[in-house]
């Protein structure tokens, strides 16, 4: 038995987090796209079973009121609170990412008041959130203005509007520095919206404590919400009376059922719903957060730097020198929760990774990317998942 499959028992015996792993359900595959797509939680098919049959099958119309599906998006907003330093009161779930994305900045644009026409945003992005900032920024009479998050603090100035950046960068797992970028943005007097997909339910974000105006993020990663769970918006308190949507739907109205024909926000989070909620998708979400029932994300931070740790020196004892280079930084705290690697017939090698029963994902043209979800990922997977990646590219 190799040095490495002993310290990985060692560690799985020591880990104070070992057990959560049977609130998923798993079987023998290593599975490491986590950052893509989570895990099935253990509670979640039978409280959808419940959800179908009971509260709409029997209950029908009566489960708005009586099964709480009315004030399910601020209700599991709390949840997620706490999972990104935020107090109750300030999260709203409902909608895609793509779309919350478009109402933050949208209201950043309208915050930062007259004078400034500028919207920046980040030059690396997920696709998604540059084509929603073009857009806004088309809709507002704004200039867009793409850098790298590096170059964010040398380019704001008075006609800064919105900033938009990505917590962790969704292709190489690098890690931004939210509380010194979140800082020059507010001294540069303007708005910055954070996108917390990659970063949300892997490691500690500090929306509060860092005085963060708006931020977004998905729950179907490390949230382990399900296929197209909804995502959510936070709006700070602070803000909470200037938070002037561009999408105001009837469930955002401060009198929702008076069906008048002028618009009146209400207050608070809520200012962020748009349509009626999905529910059925919104309470899979509910029952699988309950996973995180005593978990502190700050346990789980150093269950994933210990991972991507382990995983990066199992890849460089099992694989030949120079055959993938890493592209996520070393440094902790410049890292993620996932390791991606350059390799030169990536997209074959994630083939017969997967064929193998270890499962990551591919990005063009070249890029491995492993992805870590400390729940339910062992030390023991990620020598396993680097001893036959050292196969697979031999």
């Amino acid at each position: 038995m190799s040095e490495l499959i002993v310290r990985a028992e060692k560690s799985d015996a020591a880990d104070e987090l070992a057990g959560v792993r049977a609130r998923f359900v798993l079987d023998d595959v290593v599975y490491l796209d986590g950052n893509s797509l989570g895990a099935l939680p253990a509670a979640v098919p039978g409280r959808v079973e419940d959800v179908v049959r009971r509260q709409w099958g029997a209950l029908r119309i009566r489960s708005w009121d009586e099964s709480g599906w009315w004030t399910a998006p601020e209700r599991i907003g709390d949840l997620i609170a706490p999972l990104v330093g935020a107090a109750a009161g300030q999260i709203v779930v409902g909608d895609s990412t793509s779309v919350n994305v478009f109402k933050a900045l949208v209201a950043a644009v309208r915050m930062a008041g007259p004078g400034r026409d500028e919207i920046v945003v980040d030059a690396t992005t997920f696709p998604t959130d540059g084509y929603i900032a073009e857009s806004a920024a088309r809709m507002t009479g704004c200039t867009l203005r793409p850098v790298t998050p590096a170059e964010v603090p040398g380019v704001l100035g008075e006609r800064t509007a919105a900033v938009l950046l990505n917590h962790v960068d969704y292709r190489t797992g690098r890690l931004h520095d939210l509380p010194a970028l979140t800082a020059a943005v507010h001294a540069a007097g303007a708005v910055v919206v954070w996108d917390l997909c990659h970063s949300a339910g892997a490691l500690p974000v500090g929306l509060d404590e860092h005085g963060v105006d708006l931020a977004v993020g998905c729950t179907y990663k490390y949230l382990n919400g399900g296929p197209g769970s909804p995502a959510y918006l936070y709006v700070r308190s602070g803000l909470q009376d200037r938070f002037d949507s561009p999408l105001p739907g009837w469930n955002s109205h401060a009198e929702p059922f008076g069906m008048r024909p002028d618009y009146e926000a209400a207050s608070g989070a809520l200012r962020g719903r748009v349509g009626t909620p999905d529910i059925l998708s919104m309470l899979a979400l509910e029952a699988a957060l309950e996973v995180w029932d005593g978990v502190s994300i700050e346990a789980v931070r150093a269950k994933s730097l210990a991972l991507t740790d382990f995983f990066l020196e199992c890849v460089a004892a099992y694989l030949p020198e120079g055959r993938v280079e890493s592209v996520t930084p070393a440094a902790h705290g410049e890292r993620g929760s996932q390791v991606a690697l350059r390799c030169d017939d990536a997209g074959d090698v994630m083939k017969r990774l997967i064929e193998r029963g270890v499962v990551g994902d591919f990005r063009s043209p070249d890029v491995l990317r492993f992805g870590f979800t400390p729940l339910y990922v062992g030390f023991g997977d990620v020598e396993r998942a680097a001893r036959v990646l050292g196969e697979v590219v031999a």
